[in-house]
């Protein structure tokens, strides 16, 4: 799969009626855009052309490997994603090894690529805990970003959102997680990693299997590695006219 290819493809797209990226062995070719709409010359860079060119991966060479300090890498350009008040709110348990895959992959519907990719990340939300905004703030000013007098102006309105409010404190677990795994999703794919999101899995036994506390939630797994041969590419989305609006 030529991933700059498909991402041209894809990226060539009119203001408002889009094409599909199309691969050299699809057979397909892409269809003709209508004569009266616009078309412009949309932006790219390799940061677009990674995204547009990622696709879930469901075939993983099993006999690849991630290093440690690779998957470090990949939980540490994941949580540049954002959190609410800074709160950080994530947690990651990368299952890597065979003992671990197999703790996990029953648990997990079965699903091969639990044992096949070099890494499952477990995704963990916490509970969004206004408490915690202090010590989050600390490095911040420690770094000279923000003065030590707005910390407890960020404190009051989160405890004021989030404390007494399960609903909301679990909202911001599992949207914080999601951030971070989606970080984690682009930026294995700039490296020429596949990944795959699942919410195949019985939470409440990877909850108890692997020691996650009171206030934590997997969110979602997230398969990584190198890919093996039968993988689809990105498969098309619907038009931006069918999900834009402009106010």
């Amino acid at each position: 799969m030529n991933c700059i290819s498909i991402a041209a493809d894809k990226l060539a797209t009119g203001a408002i009626a889009e094409t599909h990226a199309q691969t050299e062995t699809s057979g397909i070719a892409l269809a003709p855009q209508p004569s009266h709409l616009p078309t412009r010359t949309a932006p790219t860079n390799v940061v677009i052309e990674a995204i547009l060119s990622r696709s879930a991966a469901k075939y993983y060479d099993p006999a690849a490997t991630l290093s440690d300090d690779q998957i470090r890498d990949l939980v540490r350009i994941g949580t540049s994603a954002p959190t609410s008040f800074h709160l950080q709110n994530w947690r990651f348990i990368a299952v890597r090894t065979p003992e671990a895959k197999a703790r996990l992959r029953p648990i997990a519907w079965n699903q091969p690529a639990i044992t096949d990719a070099a890494v499952t990340f477990i995704i963990i939300g916490r509970l969004a805990d206004a408490s915690t905004v202090p010590e989050r703030l600390a490095p911040v000013v420690e770094a000279g970003i923000m003065p030590a007098h707005l910390v407890p102006e960020w404190e009051a309105p989160a405890r004021g959102l989030y404390d007494d409010q399960p609903q909301r404190q679990r909202d911001e677990a599992v949207r914080s997680a999601t951030f971070g795994a989606a970080a984690i999703i682009y930026t294995a794919r700039s490296l020429g990693l596949g990944s795959t999101p699942m919410i195949g899995f019985d939470a409440e036994a990877v909850h108890r299997e692997f020691g996650l506390a009171d206030d934590e939630i997997p969110v979602m797994l997230l398969t990584v590695g190198p890919e093996r041969d039968g993988n689809w590419p990105q498969k098309p989305r619907m038009p931006v006219a069918d999900v834009l609006d402009f106010a």
